[in-house]
């Protein structure tokens, strides 16, 4: 039985011991963690705080137009941001000069953040101008959206470190460039060289006209390979007979393969160009390539279409008399996204929802949505629904699907372009240094805040995600790289392209210092409609 206690019984030496350790533990703890929702207010009041720089990022990489493996000044500008905000930056990872890893923090969960930064060939255009109007004519232009994914990713990551070491939570940040993404050239040689070993989970994020996510498998594979036939040159007119065209070998194999269409998968997709055809008409043509990417749905098929093209250019050169080499650029697997991961990235893609889009927004949408005969339903004013697995028909292809095979991974889309556009051509570079883009990417990166804090601050919700990548994702299909030991980047691709446009691109690069937006530096009125 207990005894009856009283204070004035208690000696009090010992009360005064008692009352000075608990003083001491009470001024030496840390202040007790804010819960997860405040939190997430902090983050979203920090980007927002950011909206200046936000928009600096996508109007000067949107300026910079530089395609894959070329993307230059782009790298050096996004590192030099995050190296003055405290990250250690790796640069030339993998062996590709564009390519770096930049981190901050310690211990775990470790984050990752991948963005594209490449453009695309001919896409040059006035950004707010409904029109087709090329800043340079010829030059390549942001007409997949690239320019924003970097704002959306250095502007969560900043606001993240802030908060992280306010209330001395525990993980590590690391951010990455997808290099060359439009030549599926860089995340197979990421995974090679291990740069995702340590990582937890990876945020990638993509632009778009929607606001969404998903999990599950989709898209395409594929494997990018180019065919270099060897013949013998000659005189055109006078002895043809001597030379060996390597051009008639290319033109064979494409004849081939055209022919073999009919009796592929209605899945597979497989394209095409030729870009050496030989010197001139009257010199048979000695040395000549065709590049091919061959897309399937799943790891054997993919396999399948490329010991199939391997086959053909064999026989074209059999046919010719001539020899054949060839070189893996790229590769992507299809992408899996992570369900876990995918259901807490809706939730907050709900409660920050959708910009305000002003009718200025809507009126350019509208107007370029009518000028390439899309429906014109302007810009998107609700969120999606999460997206769900279904039955995959294929169609692009992305190697964040790499990625996705090797770490749990989800793709946020965010709506900073204009919907139901083409793609890959200058309607999808009008958006790209506005308004639209601007706020588009604010609302992503606070989306990937706070996505972020959901599992810096709940240690089950990273074991769920690997989980579901380990019983689920992986139980059966094991991850088998396209690349080989001895392949290397195409980092001399698109040289000589950016070498050719960069004294007219340098005089449109955007200038912060001087004006506020890009826009107002190139003395658009915006938006700027056909009347």
């Amino acid at each position: 039985m207990m005894a009856n206690f009283c204070i004035e019984e208690f000696p009090m030496r010992r009360l005064s011991s008692i009352l000075a350790v608990i003083l001491f533990f009470t001024a030496t703890s840390p202040a007790q963690q804010p819960d997860l929702n405040q939190l997430k207010r902090e983050a979203v009041s920090e980007v927002d705080s950011m909206q200046a720089l936000t928009q600096q990022m996508v109007d000067e990489i949107f300026s910079y137009a530089e395609l894959g493996f070329q993307e230059h000044n782009t790298s050096r500008y996004v590192t030099g941001i995050l190296e003055k905000n405290g990250f250690v930056v790796q640069r030339g990872v993998a062996s590709i000069p564009t390519a770096w890893v930049a981190t901050w923090g310690s211990g775990k969960p470790v984050i990752a953040f991948i963005t594209d930064i490449d453009d695309i060939p001919q896409a040059s255009q006035k950004p707010g101008v409904a029109y087709h109007d090329p800043l340079v004519p010829g030059a390549p232009g942001h007409g997949e959206g690239h320019n924003s994914g970097q704002a959306v990713n250095v502007t969560a990551a900043l606001s993240l470190k802030k908060i992280m070491q306010q209330h001395h939570l525990a993980g590590t940040l690391k951010l990455l460039p997808g290099v060359a993404e439009e030549l599926l050239g860089a995340k197979a040689f990421y995974i090679r060289e291990g740069l995702f070993r340590d990582v937890d989970l990876v945020l990638g994020c993509h632009v778009s006209g929607s606001f969404v996510t998903s999990y599950g498998e989709g898209n395409t594979g594929l494997v990018s390979v180019q065919y270099f036939f060897h013949g013998k040159a000659a005189h055109a007119a006078v002895a043809p007979w001597e030379g060996r065209s390597a051009l008639d070998a290319v033109e064979l194999m494409d004849v081939g393969w055209n022919f073999r269409r009919e009796h592929l998968r209605l899945e597979q997709r497989s394209h095409y160009v030729i870009p050496n055809g030989g010197d001139q008409p009257n010199v048979v043509p000695s040395e000549a390539s065709v590049w091919y990417y061959f897309r399937e749905l799943d790891y054997p098929h993919i396999k399948d279409l490329y010991e199939l093209g391997n086959k053909m250019a064999q026989a074209a050169s059999m046919m010719t008399d001539t020899s054949v080499t060839q070189r893996l650029v790229g590769s992507a697997w299809p992408r899996h996204f992570n369900k876990v991961i995918a259901e807490v990235e809706h939730r907050n893609i709900e409660a920050v929802g959708m910009p305000e889009w002003a009718e200025a927004d809507q009126i350019l949408a509208r107007a370029v949505q009518k000028e390439v005969g899309a429906k014109e339903t302007g810009l998107k004013t609700k969120v999606e629904e999460l997206r769900l697995p279904r039955e995959n028909m294929g169609g692009q292809s992305d190697d964040i699907g790499d990625i996705s095979w090797n770490v749990p991974t989800v793709y946020l889309l965010y709506p900073a372009n204009i919907p139901n556009l083409p793609g890959h051509s200058w309607p999808s570079a009008v958006a790209m240094a506005t308004p639209i883009a601007h706020k588009g990417s604010t609302a992503g990166a606070k989306v990937q805040a706070m996505t972020a804090l959901d599992f810096l601050t709940t240690p089950a919700l990273v074991e769920q995600a690997w989980t579901y990548f380990r019983d689920v994702q992986t139980k059966e299909i094991k991850y088998t790289p396209f690349i080989g030991p001895n392949d290397k980047p195409a980092i001399e691709f698109n040289r000589d392209k950016m070498e050719k446009f960069l004294p007219e691109l340098q005089k449109t690069y955007y200038d912060p210092t001087r004006y506020k937006t890009y826009l107002q530096q190139l003395g658009i009125q915006y938006p700027t409609v056909k009347k």
